[in-house]
């Protein structure tokens, strides 16, 4: 097992790891993405699920709606615990070949996730599931952690940002 984190303020970070999944489904290899904070379903990696069964399974843990880093509160964490814990599950009857937490580096930051919690998951990951954990804000105690460190950072952008469907969702 390898474990990969990417990290950062630039953008592409869960890019970066849907690609890896793109990668792993070309090859036959069983995909499970689990997503803390994200709930809309309208994104290109939810979408394309059914077509990519049975290889590719997403699942999202966060309340509809964006209301912002500073106004989370119990509904949040209870959710992020609750992927947590479904994430194990996953690992213990579904072995996939890799997982990826999206967002499980800002649930940490934010305070619904125990870094030490989410370290105690990873000991427990069978050889063969190898793991992607994405977002911002990621703390050294899950770097250190991590066999493969990646920071994103902006070198460059536009003063107006621009949503591209098939690119930013």
């Amino acid at each position: 097992m390898a474990v990969y984190l990417y990290t950062g303020t630039g953008g592409g970070k869960t890019t970066n790891a849907l690609g890896a999944a793109l990668r792993s489904v070309g090859h036959g290899r069983k995909v499970v993405i689990i997503q803390f904070l994200k709930w809309w379903k309208k994104t290109g990696e939810y979408k394309i699920r059914k077509k990519l069964q049975p290889y590719y399974e997403i699942y999202q843990f966060g309340r509809k709606g964006w209301i912002g880093i500073k106004n989370l509160d119990e509904r949040d964490r209870a959710l992020a615990e609750k992927g947590l814990e479904f994430a194990r599950e996953i690992v213990r009857e579904k072995r996939p070949h890799l997982l990826v937490l999206d967002e499980i580096n800002l649930a940490i930051d934010c305070g619904l996730l125990d870094v030490g919690a989410v370290i105690e998951f990873l000991d427990e990951i069978p050889a063969k599931t190898d793991v992607f954990l994405v977002g911002r804000n990621a703390p050294k105690r899950l770097m250190e952690r991590a066999d493969f460190v990646v920071e994103v950072v902006d070198v460059k952008s536009p003063k107006k940002m621009i949503a591209t469907k098939g690119i930013q969702y």
